[in-house]
């Protein structure tokens, strides 16, 4: 068994909840909180910014399924780029590994979209019911005509970051200023319309109402982020030797001698966007938000104790050792991503702006023409992958004294596929054997070549 890895403890603590389970987040202010504010914000208006960015005149980024294309400014990617999306996906679960071993579950707290909407939604409930001991006493008493109008206000908001959030997203697959345009004057086709409203329900639902819900029993990350983690991850945790045993005390008072730093306020359970108490211990439920830390720290501050008492930290420090940063497990993941990465890089620097396959007449292997010369027949299939029209030249390489019947200069739009019926044909005595190869050579005018292989038949 491995004697740095943690034992995640499954127990009931202290909550926020209420008699039905609903958890109330009580607001916390600090550090830490104003860092998830900004960042969310941040991450909010990127997420959003995004699609509205122009290239060329055209939509700098977008997933065009219609047209099985995927534009990032002056590049066009096609299906058969898809290992490019493959190693992009490796690189984000490699990253994620990596980022979990070190600083646990900071994707939780501070950049998963489930995280950043919902406290985006809790913003609105503040403003609108007010802060959550008053939200709770409310829910549990006969709603007042005030209270109806403001939650009617809140789910309203609620709808409309929603729905916004839907467009948004569906933005990233279908022209987002058509889209705007066409929802909004009643006038956008059922399919798209179904996945604004799709979407837009899943927003509404997840960051309004379930919550964490989403993070303690749907999340599958929640679950095998243990094997990720070891004594040398940085945790949110409870200095339990210097907070126990936990009492309550006066602001003015001396402490007692035989009480820890820990005044039992509870304000660390209170302000728990998961409903769990730090104070027991690490648990699968924990996101690493640090609004314990914060609530923590205000208190201490208070009461003239040095802050800390809950803290970034590894159990290699609580226990008193020194943490390890540089270990096996943190470098394998780190090596691994920066390989991916460079695959990646390599691979988009090397796509090619255009590419052409060569396909045989294969109703007709070949033909002898008129003055006794060997005729094959070919069509050229050229997929321009720039976002700009193109001029391809078409030569070849490998056979003598060709007779081209067909065009050798094509055009081909932006993003689009052409194909181009030619014959070649050449005089017997200059084939050295039945089959010949050779090679079709097609280039633009910024001095790009690409070389593709065929045959020419002289006879079976």
């Amino acid at each position: 068994m491995d004697p740095n890895r943690i034992d995640v403890k499954i127990i009931d603590p202290k909550t926020n909840r209420d008699a039905n389970g609903k958890i109330y987040v009580r607001k916390s202010q600090g550090a830490y909180q104003k860092l998830r504010r900004y960042g969310g914000w941040f991450l909010m208006v990127l997420f959003a910014m995004i699609p509205w960015l122009s290239y060329d005149g055209r939509q700098a980024i977008l997933f065009d399924l219609g047209k099985q294309q995927f534009l990032f400014f002056g590049a066009t990617f096609f299906p058969q780029d898809l290992t490019l999306l493959a190693l992009i996906f490796v690189i984000a679960a490699f990253g994620l590994f990596f980022l979990t071993t070190f600083l646990g579950r900071v994707w939780c707290g501070y950049l998963c979209p489930q995280t950043v909407w919902t406290f985006i939604f809790i913003w609105f409930e503040e403003k609108l019911e007010g802060p959550a001991n008053k939200r709770r006493k409310q829910d549990n008493n006969k709603y007042s005509s005030n209270l109806i109008l403001r939650k009617a206000i809140k789910h309203l908001a609620w709808w409309s970051v929603s729905i916004i959030t839907g467009l948004v997203f569906v933005g990233y697959f279908i022209p987002i200023k058509e889209l705007f345009v066409e929802f909004f004057t009643f006038k956008l086709a059922f399919l798209p319309a179904f996945w604004v409203w799709f979407f837009a329900a899943c927003t509404y639902g997840n960051a309004g109402w379930m919550r964490a819900i989403m993070c303690l029993h749907m999340c599958p990350y929640a679950r095998f982020q243990s094997a990720m983690f070891d004594k040398d991850t940085y945790i949110v945790g409870y200095d339990t030797k210097r907070g126990e045993k936990r009492g309550p005390r006066s602001l003015k008072a001396e402490k007692p001698k035989d009480l820890g730093d820990c005044i039992d306020c509870d304000l660390c359970v209170q302000v728990c966007p998961t409903g769990i108490d730090i104070r027991n211990g690490l648990q699968y439920e924990c996101i690493n938000c640090g609004a314990c830390i914060d609530a923590c720290d205000k208190t201490m501050e208070r009461m003239g104790y040095e802050k800390g008492l809950i803290s970034y930290t590894t159990e290699h420090k609580l226990s008193g050792k020194k943490t390890k940063i540089t270990r096996p497990k943190l470098i394998g993941y780190g090596v691994a991503l920066l390989l991916m990465i460079g695959l990646l890089v390599t691979q988009v620097i090397t796509v090619d702006p255009v590419n052409m396959s060569v396909l045989r007449d294969r109703s007709q292997m070949y033909r002898i023409d008129n003055n006794g010369w060997i005729e094959n027949t070919y069509t050229l299939k050229i997929l321009n992958k720039t976002q700009q029209t193109q001029q391809y030249t078409i030569d070849v390489k490998g056979l003598k004294d060709v007779k081209w019947y067909g065009s050798q200069t094509i055009t081909v739009p932006a993003g689009q596929l052409v194909s181009e019926p030619l014959s070649l044909a050449v005089s017997p005595d200059e084939l050295a054997s039945p089959i010949v190869k050779f090679e079709f050579i097609l280039s633009d005018s910024d001095g790009f070549t690409l070389n593709v292989e065929s045959r020419f038949i002289k006879k079976l």
